[in-house]
């Protein structure tokens, strides 16, 4: 048991990577829509023939109304909405009995006759008034014919009336004064301002009733209209897919993705679904073990990676999910941009086309959205190949934007036969994701701090000259500086020879030797009397100053907050070499001494990586040719293969990705890069 545990302790790293990948296909699968897709592509298909086979109904279905269809059967329901008023039976009482006051104290004085029949004349007036209905009418109503139709309550009895049955209190006022001109003026018109001042709305709009009965209208209007059942056939191939058919087509597209997402079918498209993103994600990390192998063995670098193609299918399936906003607003093309920023271009297109295919699962137009989002991706890494500073991002988001406008015009005059089809909408979409696309830059610093990544816009920020740190070696030690400087040439010419990451042993270089700046005056190049200090020291002395000059460049280095991978050339570029001078001194000196040797040796560790080894090669030769006493083609010949022969003798390269076939073609790039420095002229046969 013990046995087995120490054996699993001795594979932690692969059985992260495991997880790693386990967990990113779980997560990607739990965000998926669960559900099946249907098989057929619907996109871009309506006024062209069908090319798929006779289509038979899998399944029961109704035929699902288009947006127009209900959009209509809508207007027309709130053309048709039914009013609904409700009468107050306490109006009409209240106003008779006012009306009876009114007319005793305006008629006390007149005969008894006079008096009988204008009072049964006012009775009769209002009381017409009142049984037909006084009407409130707001700014909805006034508009109306006399036949809209209007539903009174009395009590809970709904009754419908024309609009034009009733009174308004203006028209009620009107049919009183004509009523009151077949009498004698003088005794009716003492009559008119009592009547109008009894004339009062006792028919009122129930709003509350009328929008609840329109609500229920709007329900009831059905979703659907016809159908198929199972087995009946849909369409033939070569059918033209006209509008009618193409709503059926999409009806039972609807249908069958729906019932796929049933509980009978979940856990058969879960099945499904988890095989496609495993498949997908396998063939990434075969791609890394096969091509990039640094990168596979770096469990912080895969959850990078990881991490990014999560989080773009996540967004994506929250897009599709709850259908905020169009999938083509999302920066896609972000993911390409990080990933080449930080690693190269290969990773960045095998990434990004593995996100696209996962996301094509879900999309509704799946040929399109691959053609358009490879294609804009593929743009977006050539932009940033070689990438120098941050206008650049500009440049990728326009260049994004093109590759979307381009690839999306021409996939869809292929698929409509013209320009007339064409969404001119999606541009906006496009214009929003490319614009999104260039916050990569902040987003790169963000995963630097996070993961402990370098990239290269960083990188071309370090390796400015103009920057404090490299200003201040200039001014202490400018030797060193120029020295730094000409290491940095020769190293970054190689990188890019025999493959590599030419900024990133640029920008080391510049950095190697800035420990000199605690004593400039005891390193050769700085020396510009013909005094030197280490005269006046022991061997052991003047050794234990040069090695310092590797511990104080780390200390300086942390100091200024210099990324690690930029701190492993300081530490590396001497590796576990001697102060070969002064140890070659002692020995003369004390030929029969015993001593530690570990005093003359700088502290390691020794290169690790391409880069790191060949800054040592470029470092070693270039302070060597220094001083060569002539300089000649042969002389420069002999001192590299000097200087490389006894690095590789002292197994300072052991560590590093480097082969023999790469030290040949290094060796021609330093001779050839010296010789060109020191003007060498080649000798020509007489």
């Amino acid at each position: 048991m013990l046995n087995f545990f120490s054996k699993l302790a001795n594979k932690h790293s692969e059985i992260y990577k495991v997880l790693a990948f386990l967990l990113s296909i779980a997560v990607i699968v739990f965000v998926f829509p669960h559900q099946g897709k249907f098989k057929y592509d619907l996109h871009n298909i309506k006024g062209k023939p069908w090319n798929y086979e006779d289509l038979i109904a899998p399944v029961d279905f109704a035929i699902v109304k288009t947006a127009d269809q209900l959009s209509n059967e809508r207007s027309e329901v709130y053309k048709n909405a039914k009013a609904y008023f409700k009468l107050d039976k306490n109006v009409y009482p209240a106003k008779m009995s006012e009306l009876e006051l009114g007319l005793d104290k305006l008629l006390e004085k007149r005969s008894t006759r006079v008096k009988q029949n204008l009072y049964s004349l006012c009775i009769s007036l209002v009381d017409s008034l009142y049984k037909r209905g006084i009407i409130q009418l707001n700014e909805v109503f006034e508009t109306k014919p006399a036949d809209y139709s209007v539903y009174v309550m009395n009590d809970s009895v709904a009754e419908e009336h024309d609009l034009g049955e009733f009174f308004t209190v203006q028209t009620a006022d009107e049919y009183i004064k004509a009523k009151l001109k077949s009498y004698n003026s003088s005794e009716t018109n003492a009559l008119v301002p009592l009547l109008e001042n009894v004339i009062a709305q006792n028919i009122f709009w129930e709003r509350e009733t009328s929008e609840k009965v329109l609500k229920q209208e709007l329900e009831n209007i059905s979703l659907t209209h016809g159908g198929f059942v199972k087995d009946q056939s849909v369409i033939l191939k070569g059918e033209i897919v006209d509008a009618e058919k193409y709503q059926v087509l999409e009806s039972l597209r609807a249908e069958y993705e729906e019932q796929l997402g049933g509980n009978v079918n979940f856990i058969s498209v879960l099945i499904g679904q988890t095989i496609v993103v495993s498949l997908c994600l396998l063939v990434l990390a075969i791609f890394l073990i096969m091509f990039r192998k640094d990168i596979f063995l770096d469990n912080s670098k895969i959850t990078f990676i990881l991490f990014l193609i999560v989080l773009m299918v996540a967004t994506a399936n929250l897009s599709i999910r709850y259908d905020k906003f169009n999938l083509y607003v999302l920066p896609f093309c972000m993911l390409p941009v990080i990933v080449r920023a930080f690693f190269d271009t290969r990773l960045a297109l095998f990434a990004h086309i593995v996100t696209t295919l996962i996301i094509a699962f879900v999309s509704s137009n799946r040929f399109e959205y691959v053609f358009v989002q490879i294609v804009a991706g593929m743009v977006a890494i050539f932009s940033v190949i070689n990438l120098r500073n941050r206008s650049q991002f500009f440049l990728t988001s326009v260049l994004v934007f093109a590759a979307y406008i381009i690839s999306f015009i021409g996939i869809n005059i292929v698929q409509e036969g013209s320009f007339t089809g064409i969404n001119w909408s999606v541009t906006e979409w496009f214009g929003i994701s490319a614009l999104l696309t260039s916050f990569s830059y902040p987003l790169i610093f963000v995963f630097e701090r996070t993961f402990g990544f370098l990239s290269d816009v960083s990188l071309m920020e370090l390796s400015d000259t103009n920057s404090p740190l490299l200003r201040e070696l200039a001014s202490k030690a400018p030797g060193t500086f120029q020295h730094s400087l000409q290491v940095a040439n020769i190293a970054e010419e190689v990188i890019y020879q025999i493959g590599g990451d030419p900024l990133l042993v640029r920008t080391g270089a510049l950095y190697h030797d800035i420990g000199k700046m605690e004593a400039p005056i005891y390193f050769i190049e700085n020396q510009t009397a013909e005094i030197n200090p280490h005269n006046e020291l022991s061997y052991e002395e003047s050794a234990a100053i040069l090695i310092r000059h590797v511990t104080h460049g780390i200390e300086l280095a942390k100091k200024h907050k210099l990324p690690q991978q930029i701190i492993d050339f300081i530490r590396t570029h001497h590796g576990t070499t001697t102060t070969y001078y002064f140890y070659k001194m002692y020995k003369r000196d004390h030929p029969d001494e015993q001593f530690d040797e570990s005093i003359f040796h700088y502290p390691g560790p020794i290169p690790f990586s391409k880069e790191t080894a060949v800054l040592m090669m470029a470092d070693g030769v270039e302070a060597a040719s220094r001083s060569l006493k002539s300089y000649s083609e042969q002389s420069i010949q002999d001192l590299v293969d000097k200087i490389i022969d006894s690095q590789i003798a002292l197994n300072q390269f052991v560590n590093a990705d480097i082969t023999f076939r790469d030290i040949n073609i290094i060796k021609k790039i330093l001779k050839k890069k010296l010789i060109s420095i020191y003007h060498v002229r080649v000798e020509y046969p007489r």
